[in-house]
């Protein structure tokens, strides 16, 4: 189990405030609990995605509030479809770099190319990272404007 700790220097109730509209936002589950609660968090970590479950336990302080997370489970699954796109643009790729080793390859070296400029445009140029430090740090964000 992983642990992330997190201080906030508002009040309890807006720091929940700021993590219920962060769950809303960014579309996961948030079930509240008491001083905390359940949350299922969809992430993205480049051709993996998946979804973390998440126990929030928050704690006034006398600067503000203590964020205990401790992630119970974390689930991922990599992009086929996308991993099956590179495949291709790397063996396209592979084309323009070997056709002076076997001239027999130089006819498909301008399809190689295309194949590895939209492998870079439909995957590599799209991908991106959100995780649990990304969502409290909108939670922050939000809380200061809550």
């Amino acid at each position: 189990m992983v642990e992330l700790h997190r201080r906030f220097p508002q009040p309890p109730e807006r720091v929940l405030e700021a993590i219920d509209e962060a769950a809303e936002m960014w579309g996961a589950e948030w079930q509240p609990a008491g001083a905390g609660g359940n949350l299922l968090l969809p992430i993205v970590r480049g051709l993996r995605h998946g979804v973390l479950q998440i126990t929030l336990a928050l704690e006034p302080t006398p600067e503000g509030t203590s964020l205990s997370c401790r992630i119970q489970r974390s689930t991922l699954e990599i992009n086929r479809s996308a991993l099956a796109i590179l495949i291709l643009g790397g063996l396209g790729g592979l084309t323009v770099v070997f056709w002076p080793l076997s001239p027999k390859i130089l006819q498909l070296a301008p399809l190689g190319a295309v194949l590895a400029f939209v492998a870079w445009l439909l995957v590599v140029s799209r991908l991106r990272n959100s995780g649990a430090e990304d969502f409290f740090s909108l939670v922050g964000d939000l809380a200061k404007n809550v």
